[in-house]
């Protein structure tokens, strides 16, 4: 079976199990089991797909049908750019799906029939996005499908104003995206191109890369209005800045936390790989010379670095565990959207130079390194604050605190979760922040501005760090809240069933794999640029991994900026036990007291501290930048 073939099964079982669950709707445990087993069978085959294009090749492009007069054709291919985000999306998606089994229990207002099938039809869309290669009527389709099933599911409590508002902004920012992506198609549109044996319509991404270097010649400025508007159409769907904050932080908190994890996990990844496929996929190596890389490097590694550090100040702010996350999804992309400008800007000049092409991949090894490991980190992320919200009933941090002692799965999770997010040494974020670093810091040798990226970059993730030292600490580690102890007395255990905790599990040691091995991930990587040689990527495959002169696969093209995770285990292991041996050496004994209420006579709520008490003095002197806390909810 190719792989064309196996993505289209997939598709088939989607789009028809999506009414298939609307007939078990009216009990919850069947549909969400029917649902389960179609979004697994269906994974299983895009998985299938994904992994014969890595290890065998693309393939054929298979045409299902072709309109001329339309210049459209439904032609699915699939190659290893595809295959990446494709195993991306079947990965979350199953994983999500097992979690909603006992998670829709939650909802007892309402019923699942507003729910799985638009959670198939969902899927069904970002599997089409990613392998269709037109650019006009079926990007159309299968862009309306992941979008109207999408709208639905985050207003899926629709009894909630707010819910609604937020979805009617999603709808809205969506559509005016997708009208921007296909204005832009429809500029560098021409006419139908012979590519081979096979007869391409006006705007399939082939055709348009076969005549985009006579229209850089006779029309650059056409050409550039083009590419702008990809840039901010894929961009609102990415949800960079100024656009994310639009829609982004009210729709991924509305929306159910298995949804919001698929959301900010896979979903506005679709928007990285529409820039990742037009920035670098659509030019080819013969128009190098007319591409003015530099300039557009620039300005997404600009737009990269802005977004990173607002997106990110904005979530420090915010006091409800999900639209916390839903800032730093904002920020996050940033760092995908740096690593992809700093790739885009060295590329061009770093054709006939092996040390800055080294950089240039370096770069885009990490962009996409480090799309893989937010779809992991903030998935889970997401399925931990589902969890709270599942035990607690609420988002509110402040009304949060001691549930370390009833949630302790759940706790080590989320810490993991969050030491990936922020970046810390042998965990996934690390791993892929580290190439950004490199690329830019070592590129601004070409390009000095991405010096200054660089630095911002690297205090982000310090910011980060702090806003998720208040995110698990107020969740956690603090006292515990009237709340937490009032839901305690009721049963001794808060902690979820293992039906919940199992896609946790997963995605935690996904996070683990990947930081303490990453040389795993950088394998896929440098296979999907072998099996997706087209366009100026094409370059990015003529050097292979084991020229970087890398240890685990992370270094640069000088071999001077090495990071080797097993080494670091090593010495924090020794240094570990030479510390409990000397604290032992003291003699030293320990004793189990209450802890000091700092002078108050009483343990009450109002003198613990909470989310709203953290980091006053920034909040304060970065008022200017935005993204204002939500109200509280439940």
């Amino acid at each position: 079976m190719t792989a064309a073939n196996a993505i289209l099964i997939a598709l088939a079982i989607s789009i028809v199990g999506a009414p298939l669950t609307l007939l078990f709707a009216k009990n919850k445990t069947v549909a969400s089991w029917l649902c389960f087993l179609l979004t697994a069978l269906s994974g299983m085959c895009a998985l299938y797909a994904a992994g014969s294009v890595l290890i065998s090749g693309p393939g054929q492009a298979l045409t299902l049908l072709a309109i001329p007069s339309a210049g459209s054709a439904c032609r699915i291919y699939i190659d290893g750019l595809s295959a990446v985000f494709i195993g991306l999306i079947a990965t979350i998606a199953i994983l999500s799906a097992f979690f909603s089994i006992s998670y829709m229990e939650h909802y007892r207002d309402y019923g699942v029939a507003r729910y799985y099938p638009y959670f198939l039809l969902f899927i069904a869309g970002m599997y089409g996005i990613v392998c269709v290669t037109d650019l006009m009527l079926f990007f159309f389709i299968f862009w309306q499908l992941m979008t109207l099933s999408s709208f639905a599911l985050v207003r899926y409590e629709f009894k909630k104003h707010s819910n609604v508002r937020a979805a009617n902004k999603y709808l809205i920012m969506m559509q005016i995206a997708c009208v921007l992506i296909m204005a832009a198609s429809g500029i560098i549109g021409e006419s139908p191109t012979v590519i081979g044996a096979e007869t391409v319509q006006t705007y399939d991404f082939d055709a348009i890369s076969h005549t985009l270097p006579g229209l850089l010649q006779s029309s650059s400025a056409l050409v550039s209005m083009a590419f702008l508007l990809y840039l901010v159409g894929f961009g609102i769907k990415a949800g960079m800045w100024p656009f994310g904050q639009m829609w982004l932080p009210d729709a991924h908190p509305a929306a159910p936390s298995p949804v919001s994890s698929l959301l900010s996990g896979v979903m506005i990844k679709t928007g990285v790989y529409g820039l990742m496929r037009t920035f670098l996929w659509l030019i080819p190596e013969s128009a190098v010379t007319l591409y003015p890389n530099q300039v557009w490097g620039m300005i997404i590694a600009v737009m990269g670095t802005i977004t990173l550090f607002v997106g990110t100040m904005q979530a420090l702010k915010q006091e409800q565990s999900k639209r916390l996350l839903a800032f730093h999804s904002i920020g996050q992309i940033g760092y995908i959207l740096l690593g992809l400008g700093a790739c885009v800007a060295l590329i061009g000049t770093g054709m006939h130079n092996e040390i800055i092409m080294g950089l240039a991949i370096i770069g885009f090894y990490g962009a996409i390194f480090h799309t893989l490991n937010h779809g992991t980190f903030k998935s889970l992320l997401f399925l931990n604050a589902g969890s709270l919200l599942y035990a607690t009933d609420t988002q509110d941090l402040n009304k949060l605190g001691g549930l370390i002692k009833y949630m302790p799965v759940t706790a080590v999770m989320t810490l993991i979760a969050s030491f990936s997010i922020a970046g810390v040494p042998l965990f996934n974020g690390f791993a892929s922040k580290w190439s950004i670093y490199v690329s830019t810091i070592l590129g601004s040798s070409t390009a000095p501005y991405l010096g200054v990226c660089a630095v911002f970059a690297i205090l982000t993730s310090a910011i980060t760090l702090a806003s998720f030292m208040k995110f698990f600490g107020v969740s956690f580690l603090s006292r515990t809240s009237s709340l937490v102890a009032q839901k305690a007395s009721r049963t001794p255990l808060l902690e979820v069933g293992w039906m919940m905790q199992f896609p946790q599990l997963i995605l935690a040691a996904l996070c683990l794999v990947f930081g303490i091995i990453p040389i795993g991930a950088y394998q896929i990587i440098e296979l999907a640029l072998a099996n997706s040689q087209q366009g100026l990527a094409a370059g990015l495959a003529k050097l292979p991994l084991a020229n970087l002169d890398g240890i685990a696969g992370i270094a640069s093209a000088h071999g001077t900026a090495l990071f080797d995770p097993l080494v670091i285990i090593v010495v924090m292991g020794i240094m570990f036990c030479a510390a409990l041996i000397i604290s032992r050496l003291g003699g030293a004994t320990k004793r189990v007291d209450e802890p000091w209420l700092c002078g108050y006579s009483r343990d009450a709520e109002m003198y613990r501290y909470g989310a709203h008490h953290l980091y006053a003095g920034i909040k304060r002197y970065f008022r200017w930048i935005g993204g204002k806390p939500g109200a509280h909810q439940q």
